[in-house]
């Protein structure tokens, strides 16, 4: 019998430093359980049975698209529990549980199996769904109606909604203290604002997201509520309160850093954030949607491709014979 021998050829470099797609997975999610961990204290067991359903059906839709299309089992990866994760904490925690069914189903196999799996996926998976669900059913994600029987013991309005509707006046009485403690109605996992914080810088510091993002992302979205609020003070509110509110944390650390939708290359990485802070206050302050995170981070993942081919002049390029 012929003895075959597997020959494995590897590039260079050959330098492990011990890394893997799972360690950053469950680094992700580690970081994320501050704010999980505060809404559902908040909002008590309704909070952890949305969590948990998100999670679970995530993880379950993946091993039934790795059987349907002949893959390897991917669920112990973690990438698929962490789709379900950032996807439960953009939700309410009175979301019905078909809701939760059908958003991880969008997330997992419209958002990521479709294209390939990991690593393939031109947007982040879990702002499809949360596109198409704020698109299809609006009312789901109306954090007013749907908490309006929560009595927590502070102001239970949605600031954005209020900003948008009755403008600068309704919101004057947030504090920046109360807003960094998730002190007003909202996702889940994206009201609490000093969790958020933390598990950003926990994954900068380990190197699991790239800086440039995070910070040109709340750069973006500074600099256009600054010069939106000197344009006219009766009408924009100052940039701290878009900062803290909303999207704007979560997109910042956990979602525009996704790495198959956002660039690898350091000046693209500097745009792709301005713009998507840059086009999230705008359309808060002048388009048809509450918050502008969540289309805000879609249209720059689909620029993602035209901004990483901006990169340096190549060494020689350019020169005769060279």
């Amino acid at each position: 019998m012929d003895n075959h021998k597997l020959l494995v050829g590897s590039h260079a470099p050959y330098w492990h430093n011990r890394s893997s797609l799972s360690v950053k997975s469950y680094n992700i999610m580690l970081a994320a359980l501050p704010a999980v961990i505060m809404g559902i204290y908040q909002y008590g067991l309704p909070a952890l049975g949305v969590v948990a359903l998100s999670v679970s059906m995530a993880m379950i839709w993946e091993l039934v698209m790795n059987h349907v299309m002949k893959r390897p089992v991917s669920i112990g990866d973690g990438n698929a529990a962490l789709i379900g994760l950032l996807f439960a904490m953009m939700l309410p925690a009175t979301t019905p549980w078909w809701t939760v069914v059908i958003g991880t189903f969008l997330a997992i196999v419209v958002g990521k199996q479709i294209y390939g799996g990991i690593g393939c996926n031109p947007l982040n998976p879990a702002l499809i769904a949360i596109a198409i669900i704020l698109l299809s059913w609006k009312g789901l994600l109306d954090f007013d109606e749907a908490l309006v029987n929560y009595d927590l013991g502070f102001k239970m309005v949605y600031p954005l909604a209020a900003l948008k509707h009755f403008g600068t006046s309704a919101v004057s009485d947030y504090t920046a203290a109360g807003l960094l403690m998730g002190q007003y109605s909202g996702g889940i996992g994206a009201t609490f604002g000093l969790g958020l914080i933390i598990g950003g810088i926990y994954l900068i510091l380990r190197g699991m997201i790239r800086w440039e993002i995070s910070v040109s992302f709340l750069a973006g979205v500074f600099v256009t509520a600054f010069l939106f609020h000197i344009s006219d003070t009766e009408k924009y509110v100052g940039p701290l309160f878009h900062l803290l509110t909303g999207y704007t944390l979560i997109g910042a650390f956990f979602l525009a850093t996704e790495d198959s939708s956002s660039p690898v290359n350091f000046v693209p990485m500097l745009i792709y954030g301005a713009c998507a802070g840059f086009l999230t206050v705008l359309i808060r302050n002048i388009g048809a949607f509450v918050d502008g995170a969540v289309f805000a981070i879609l249209m720059m993942n689909v620029a993602n491709p035209l901004l990483d081919k901006i990169r340096p002049k190549a060494l020689g390029k350019g020169i005769k014979h060279a």
